[in-house]
């Protein structure tokens, strides 16, 4: 993947100015106006609400040590004398910090969700920037200049020696996502249209609500507008996955490029182009009734009570968690938006009467009803009517799939897992697979006893009910607890069974169904033995079957335990782990350096067979020009031989 180029690297004429107006402002008899700067800058970033999934951490860490910065800030206000040049310039470095750290955790705070997953890698080489500027500025901390107390002093080590330990910290990558995200964007892996694994990629990333999805589509087009034309290949990327997003929500695929959006108050009208500021960031529709929330963020009063009738305390624009639900009218938009449409003759399209709709939902509720009652038919026949109908219904939208299950239907579709019809069995283990995309369900399932039972399936079923089985058992095991039930139910001699023998469709379900279960560590040990190590080495050397990635994914896991290393490290891995160093594709050369920097850092024998291979001079290649994970990691093993001495 392409990496974003850090801008705020590039941006040193902005801060220059911004230092030289600090330093009048230190100066001038309001110096502590810039003290109260900072302290604006810390706070506004303390009331940034949800952040990514994907960056959550990070910035959290981030926020807590900004406002340990708070006290300091107190003192310093509150000192008599005027503050010293010394003091005048750390200040300055210390607020460049500042704000770098604001424009990131705003990036992650308001971003496209999608971007952010998609570029991690570039995103924490930025948390990394953020850690070492606000170390560097805090190492410098003037405490003869500054009088401050003894007690901000320690802390101000204490915060200095956390940020040191958090730019060293090796990342642990979100394999999960990681894995979904490498299907989704494939353009050779048959899976990318998957809308099973399309929906599960868009809970992770709580893109699937039709207010989540266009609201990122607005924060999609503002990175678009950013780049101007540049990272033309990532940005496409981008608007492919959130795409295939709207197809699975139902959406209506619209040109995210487009400038503005065509709203469908506008359909008969196209040639009329209303102003970016009159449509709802909720709808895109333009606003009859604008409000403004706490936040100061205007929408239509209609879209945002549902959304806070949703239980939602943010602000859905900018994440912001909101002190009061309270709405106030925005007369002045109001007027504007008036004005505009009595200017263009324009006229709001009447709302659609919601009687139909209501009838329709009745009578789509009671066609469930039926078909859940007809899974406990007498008549095979009506079993299999019902269970084929489901299986559609379960596929098509995420409401059947909670109609479904409030209906009933999980217990009688875990009952006909045990049917010795193979259709039935085959319909039956598809359904739950549907199903278990809503998060809710993922528990009720397994409440139900449907793992062993659909590992019964695995194990006896037709090509298509195992190949589901496993799709199955991966979807469930999202939660830890099932990862757990699934091990302890002998699921896995199954999935490596398929793996080993099965389609080339039920090989990558098994992979990834394993690749999911073996981040669980008692389940490593499970898959070793049952013989997981010999298809993986064969998808390794069988290059065509196109399971490259999977197999160091999963060799990643297993390296990390005691019999997983035992198992693999031989001088022939080792061998096949630098060819790919060497030879293969950015995301091989990044996997294998992972593996083998793994298995070196538990036994120096590996750092000498790797030599021995010529690995040397592969890793120099590919801390210049890998990845940027690839190049951490490479540069992580070249100080792992240097240690050793192993050297020639």
């Amino acid at each position: 993947m392409v990496m974003d180029v850090d801008r705020e690297e590039g941006r040193e004429g902005g801060e220059n100015v911004e230092e030289v107006n600090l330093l009048g402002a230190l100066n001038h008899p309001e110096k502590l106006d810039a003290v109260e700067e900072l302290v604006a800058v810390v706070e506004s970033v303390a009331q940034f609400g949800d952040y990514r999934r994907t960056q959550k951490k990070e910035c959290c860490g981030i926020v807590r040590r900004l406002k340990l910065l708070l006290p300091l800030f107190e003192e310093i206000r509150d000192l008599e004398k005027p503050i010293p040049e010394a003091g005048i310039v750390w200040l300055s470095n210390l607020k460049k910090a500042l704000v770098l750290a604001k424009k990131l955790l705003t990036t992650c705070n308001e971003g496209s969700k999608i971007y952010l997953a998609l570029e991690s890698e570039a995103i924490m080489i930025k948390f990394h920037s953020v850690y070492e500027k606000l170390s560097q500025a805090l190492d410098g901390f003037p405490s003869d200049a500054l009088e401050v107390s003894d007690e901000i002093k320690e802390q101000l080590e204490l915060m200095s020696l956390q940020l040191r330990r958090a730019r060293r910290r090796t990342d642990t990558q979100d394999i999960e996502l990681a894995m979904d995200m490498m299907v989704i964007v494939s353009k050779k892996d048959e899976r990318n249209a998957d809308s099973a694994i399309i929906e599960r990629l868009a809970k992770k990333l709580a893109l699937h609500t039709i207010e989540d999805l266009k609201i990122e589509t607005i924060a999609a087009r503002n990175l678009v507008r950013e780049r101007g034309g540049q990272h033309a290949e990532t940005t496409q990327q981008i608007i492919d996955i959130l795409n295939k997003f709207k197809q699975v929500a139902g959406m209506e695929v619209t040109n995210v490029l487009s400038d503005p959006v065509v709203p469908k108050v506008l359909e008969k009208c196209p040639s009329l182009v209303i102003p970016y500021e009159f449509l709802c960031p909720i709808t895109l529709e333009i606003m009859r009734d604008p409000v403004i929330v706490a936040s100061g963020q205007t929408y239509e009063r209609e879209s945002i009570q549902k959304w806070f009738d949703s239980n939602q305390w943010t602000c859905p624009k900018t994440r912001q968690t909101l002190v009061h639900l309270s709405l106030a009218p925005n007369y002045a938009l109001k007027n504007l938006i008036s004005m505009w449409c009595e200017k263009n003759n324009f006229q709001f399209l009447k709302e659609e009467s919601s009687g139909g709709q209501e009838g329709c939902s009745s009578q789509h509720k009671e066609e469930i009803s039926s078909l859940v009652e007809n899974l406990t038919s007498s008549s095979l026949g009506v079993q299999r009517k019902a269970v084929k109908k489901i299986r559609m219904l379960s596929k098509e939208n995420p409401e059947n799939r909670v109609l479904i299950a409030e209906s009933g239907g999980i217990q009688p579709l875990v009952q006909l897992l045990s049917y010795p019809d193979s259709k039935l069995q085959e319909h039956a283990v598809t359904s739950l697979l549907n199903l278990s995309i809503d998060e809710a369900n993922k528990k009720l399932i397994a409440r139900k006893g449907a793992i062993p039972a659909i590992i019964e399936v695995l194990q006896n079923g037709n090509t298509g009910a195992r190949e589901n089985s496993a799709a199955a058992l991966f979807s469930l095991s999202m939660l830890d607890e099932n990862k757990a039930t699934v091990g302890l139910s002998d699921g896995i001699p199954p999935l490596v069974d398929l793996l080993q023998n099965g389609t080339i469709r039920g090989k990558k379900d098994a992979a990834t169904a394993l690749f999911n279960l073996s981040l669980n560590q008692a389940n490593k040990g499970r898959a070793i033995s049952a013989g997981i190590v010999p298809p993986l080495l064969q998808f390794l050397e069988d290059r065509n079957l196109g399971m490259v990635d999977e197999a160091l994914s999963i060799f990643l896991l297993l390296v990390s335990h005691p019999d997983g290393r035992q198992e693999i490290g031989e001088l022939s891995f080792i061998e096949t782990l630098v060819e790919f160093i060497r030879d293969g594709t950015p995301k091989n050369k990044e996997c294998a350096t992972s593996v083998l920097l793994e298995l070196g850092s538990n036994n120096s024998s590996f750092i000498l067979a790797a030599l021995q291979f010529g690995v040397y001079e592969y890793l120099i290649e590919i801390a210049r020009n890998g990845t940027n994970r690839a190049q951490r990691k490479a540069n992580a093993f070249l100080q792992l031989i240097s240690k050793s001495e192993q050297i020639p």
